[in-house]
């Protein structure tokens, strides 16, 4: 067997929570991130047959048994995954009865995996309906979009059209839009089902005063689509005091959109 630590989806949760950590969109223990896994791969590193112990996940998810992830833990610090990786990460498998986690590594001083899991696992299932290759959830607080949930309408068309304004890019990173949700209580089944329902239709969904959703192929996918919204994010919260002398139009928006081949959300648009 090779050795855990070097394993490259260990690595890359490794260097990716450090990274929020640094950019200080997970404070404290503020934040949480699924990668489902190649079992093939895992098998490299682990034996998928040793089961350390078995968690209640909280509801019922049939479709992701025997699906593998590597998750953040409740109540553990990004920052120190990087120095402690097998305390503060856990790799498990969706047990047959589809309401258990079987962990196979991780979880060391015998916590468990984040208290949003279901949120997540749900978020995977509506994703996996839509887009077959979606391996990663991912949840922060960025300071500058949760700031502009209280100066701006917590409305799906207007905030993205916001957004899509204060960035040339933004248009076609995040065509599909970002999803709203008003303030839920988290670690709730319900406020998972209210994110994967979003999920069907975002790649990114707001939780009002709280923070965002990000799901993607890849870790970078995800990662980018919630680094644009806050660079966009903080461009508004740095202008928006101030008279608007020049924007970016709606048909330039269109102009974008077409040239880079993307599909867009023509209803969130202004013509």
């Amino acid at each position: 067997m090779k050795n855990i630590l070097t394993a490259p989806f260990v690595v890359e949760m490794m260097k990716t929570t450090a990274n929020m950590y640094r950019l200080g969109w997970d404070e404290r223990n503020g934040g949480n991130i699924s990668y489902m896994l190649d079992p093939a791969e895992v098998g490299e590193y682990l034996d998928t047959e040793k089961v350390i112990r078995e968690i209640p996940i909280g509801f019922d998810a049939p479709s992701l048994v025997g699906k593998i992830f590597i998750v953040t833990g409740t109540g553990k610090y990004f920052k120190n995954v990087e120095d402690d990786p097998e305390r503060n990460l856990g790799i498990i498998r969706i047990a047959e009865d589809g309401r258990t986690a079987e962990l196979l590594w991780g979880y060391s001083d015998g916590g468990r995996f984040t208290s949003e899991l279901p949120a997540h696992l749900m978020s995977h299932i509506a994703r996996l309906s839509v887009d077959p290759e979606n391996r990663v959830v991912m949840h922060s607080h960025p300071t500058h979009t949760l700031a502009m949930n209280y100066v701006h309408e917590l409305d799906e068309k207007k905030l993205t059209h916001t957004l899509w304004e204060m960035c040339t890019e933004c248009i076609v990173v995040f065509p599909d839009g970002v999803g709203v949700l008003p303030w839920m209580l988290c670690g709730t089944n319900s406020i998972g089902e209210a994110t994967a329902e979003k999920m069907k239709e975002f790649r990114l969904v707001v939780w009002g005063m709280h923070g965002i959703y990000g799901a993607g192929r890849n870790m970078d996918e995800a990662f980018g689509l919630i680094e644009t919204v806050e660079k966009a994010a903080e461009i508004y919260m740095l202008t928006a005091h101030l008279p608007r002398i020049n924007t970016i139009k709606d048909e330039e928006m269109v102009e974008l959109a077409e040239f880079f081949g993307v599909k867009y959300r023509k209803d969130f648009l202004n013509l």
